[in-house]
């Protein structure tokens, strides 16, 4: 009698197809694989693995609109599918940065894929989602939470640097300045080419009056990451108080109405008390800050009657002209960045809060 073997069955066409977009995307021809991963949804609509493959190949293509609107579609047909949560978070967190919306929903989704991690006892995927959970919780300035999360996945991997590279961000937001000093410093020992750690690095020697050593690693930073921090747009002393009050003329009226008795002033940086001074600490990065009672906290008929004569509590604005020139890549950035800095923290004075700024585009 014959040995008996076994017949493997035959791959299906949708297995071959899937192969095919794995492959291309594998050998970075996002294009390809987009345009596979579309022919094979014509032909199998909703079908999870081409709906993952379409949104990673999107996300690649920094096509980041129409990639989010392609993870949300793939995390509907797959919601406990941990690796397609990871993609959707990776994209919602890491490419979709700069907007608090979308960092939320990322936040939302990580929630979830920890949960399915460690019900299957996943401790790399799990790893990876603390590890956006922290930087996503840093991104939105929830830093406190962040730090619980970052710690959390140097449990699972002690030596990584990006989960410590984003454990000292949360350190520096913090304002606990010699930890960030010292955290900062041992990554650079495992990556000493670490551009951000240079450029924190930099912003701590900054706060400390080390102008030399600010400068070195601002340089440094640069020379090894020019896109993400160009040559520094700088205004002088005298144009940019100009800009201040050309900003400030720009209020509108009924606005302006509010400001008789506040004092406008510009500072180089924040310094510590202006940031200790809240629960939490305020961001060393932060553009303004607005002190003293709002305009609901005042007796407001009495104030509108004589503003001159009502001063019960100092009300002050002060903006950080080294901040605000950090976040601008050309001079006309930086003037409207002084602009929607005034507006924010007018908008403090009237009474709003973060949320209702971020709503009015003001954040």
């Amino acid at each position: 009698m014959g040995k008996r073997t076994s017949k493997r069955a035959a791959p299906s066409d949708v297995e071959v197809r899937l192969d095919g977009v794995a492959a291309a995307f594998e050998l970075g021809e996002f294009e390809k694989a987009l345009a596979s991963a579309e022919a094979l949804l014509a032909h199998a609509p909703g079908l999870p693995e081409a709906l993952h493959w379409r949104a990673a190949a999107l996300t690649e293509l920094e096509r980041v609109e129409e990639a989010l609107e392609a993870w949300a579609r793939a995390v509907k047909a797959a919601p406990e599918d941990i690796e397609l949560l990871l993609g959707a978070v990776e994209c919602l967190v890491g490419r979709a940065g700069d907007d608090r919306e979308a960092v939320e929903d990322g936040l939302e989704l990580c929630a979830r894929g920890k949960k399915l991690a460690q019900r299957a006892g996943n401790a790399e995927l799990l790893f990876e989602l603390l590890l956006l959970e922290g930087t996503g919780l840093n991104q939105v300035g929830e830093c406190a939470q962040a730090l619980g999360s970052l710690e959390a996945a140097l449990g699972l991997v002690p030596r990584s640097v990006e989960a410590r590279l984003e454990r000292a961000i949360a350190l520096f937001e913090l304002c606990r300045f010699p930890e960030a000093q010292a955290a900062f410093e041992d990554v650079l020992k495992d990556e000493a080419e670490e551009p951000w750690a240079h450029h924190y690095l930099g912003l701590l020697a900054e706060r400390r009056g080390d102008a030399k050593e600010a400068r070195k690693r601002f340089a440094k930073a640069q020379a090894l990451a020019p896109k993400e921090f160009p040559s520094r747009v700088e205004l002088g002393e005298e144009a940019f108080d100009q800009a201040v009050e050309d900003a400030v003329k720009a209020l509108p009226r009924h606005v302006k109405q509010y400001l008789d008795n506040v004092t406008i002033a510009v500072e180089d940086i924040p310094r510590d008390e202006d940031l200790l001074g809240e629960s939490p600490p305020l961001s060393p990065c932060i553009l303004g800050v607005f002190r003293g009672p709002t305009v609901g906290d005042r007796d407001t008929h009495l104030y509108l009657d004589d503003p001159a004569s009502y001063d019960p509590y100092p009300a002050s604005i002060v903006l950080y002209h080294k901040n605000l020139e950090r976040v601008a890549r050309t001079r006309e950035e930086l003037l409207e960045q002084i602009g929607i800095t005034v507006m924010h923290e007018v908008g403090h004075l009237m009474g709003l809060d973060e949320d209702d700024l971020w709503q009015r585009g003001l954040d």
